[in-house]
């Protein structure tokens, strides 16, 4: 029994040794921790110090945790880094909230990972700085592939005499740049145009849209976007709609010119079916093929079709769809019967009009040929008159 209670008190004494040595390190988080703009327009650096406090045994590797709360995707990312810096893109328009642990491993440990307690935070605020409220409805288009062309609306809190500039920024310039050519409504820049300038794909592409006026600099706008999620495909050309022997409709388009796969093309088409009656009923069909087949349900209805495209979920995160392709039809142009009773009365009421102003002209006629009448036989009965008093004067005297 004393033997066993030995080994037992031993064995407690090491388990409390080797508890004792891990527990009793205390692990600072990292001091100076910064958040640094380069100009970037949201790729911001991040930087910190080791802890003055931090364990000097060499033994030990000294590890460091960062997080960071990613506002696109609304979440918490974590990166474990020996580096005491990193970069990554934030959102200016929302907080920037970073924290900071710091990590220790090796022998001093007992290859135990040991973490922190506490971390060291910042949170960095938007700006609040500006005249005016930030623009509006900033959209990029990547026009089927070939160019990109940004737009934004005009906040109606901004001063009349503002001037609005854009300035870009991706990981192939050593420094932003300003637009290259501005799209104006009037007198107001409402957009940029890239033709001239070659954008890169699946890298970060960020935006700041500020500006200057009388009254002070105006509130900046960011935005991060990465332009393959912005295409807009071409317009389809021409559709060729035909009757198959089995009495089908059979549609058939192209995919159109331009530098778009055509496997990363999805399809909508509007379907409009016209009755006799005039009365039309549409649907809408999605569809990965260029090809569509539907059964021609009646010989006396008009069925019409256009088609436009997007990029799929499968190529891009997002995208535009395209403008609608030019209608056609079968049978082309729907033969309407003339009905006597919508002629006729046309006719009738040509008759009538002619027939009123013929008969108004007869009676204004009428009323001046009277009137000239009268006026001239008044002369003649003034003279009748004043004759006949003559001689009634001459029989009174004889």
């Amino acid at each position: 029994m004393a033997s066993v209670s030995w080994m037992t008190l031993m064995l407690l004494l090491i388990t409390c040794r080797d508890s004792m040595h891990c527990d009793g390190l205390k692990v600072d988080p990292p001091d100076d921790l910064v958040i640094s703009d380069l100009g970037h327009f949201g790729r911001l650096q991040i930087s910190w110090s080791p802890p003055v406090g931090q364990i000097s045994e060499t033994e030990c590797s000294h590890l460091y945790q960062l997080e960071y709360f990613n506002s696109y995707s609304d979440s918490w990312s974590a990166i474990r880094t020996f580096k005491r810096t990193y970069t990554a893109q934030f959102d200016l328009m929302k907080d920037v909230r970073v924290r900071v642990y710091t990590l220790l491993r090796g022998p001093c440990t007992n290859d135990t990972l040991i973490k922190s307690s506490s971390y060291t935070e910042v949170v960095q605020k938007p700006p609040s700085t500006g005249v005016g409220t930030p623009v509006q409805d900033f959209v990029c288009v990547y026009h089927n592939m070939k160019y990109v062309e940004c737009n934004w609306g005009r906040s109606p809190k901004l001063p009349a005499n503002s001037q609005q500039h854009l300035y870009f920024w991706h990981k192939e310039l050593e420094q932003a740049e300003e637009c290259p050519t501005y799209v104006k409504t009037g007198e107001t820049r409402s957009g940029c145009n890239f033709t001239e300038i070659s954008l890169p794909e699946f890298t970060d592409i960020n935006f700041c849209v500020n500006g200057s006026s009388q009254e002070g600099p105006l509130k900046p706008a960011f935005v991060s976007l990465q332009i393959q999620n912005q295409v807009k495909p071409g317009t389809t050309e021409k559709l060729d709609l035909r009757t198959s022997p089995d009495a089908q409709l059979d549609l058939r388009w192209n995919s159109p010119a331009g530098r778009v796969p055509a496997h990363c093309l999805e399809w909508e088409v509007e379907h409009n079916q016209e009755g006799p009656d005039g009365k039309i009923a549409s649907q809408h069909i999605l569809t990965n093929q260029k090809s569509l087949k539907l059964p021609s349900i009646h010989d006396t209805q008009r069925d019409c079709f256009r088609v436009r495209s997007k990029l799929s979920k499968y190529c891009a995160n997002k995208g535009f769809w395209s403008e609608w392709s030019p209608q056609t039809c079968q049978p082309e142009k729907r033969e309407v019967a003339s009905k006597p009773w919508d002629i006729v009365p046309v006719y009738v009421y040509i008759a009538f009009a002619i027939l009123a102003i013929l008969v108004l002209s007869l009676c204004v006629w009428a009323v001046l040929k009277v009137r000239s009448l009268r006026d001239v036989k008044k002369p003649d009965a003034l003279l009748a008159n004043l004759f006949a008093r003559s001689s009634v004067f001459t029989v009174t005297d004889a």
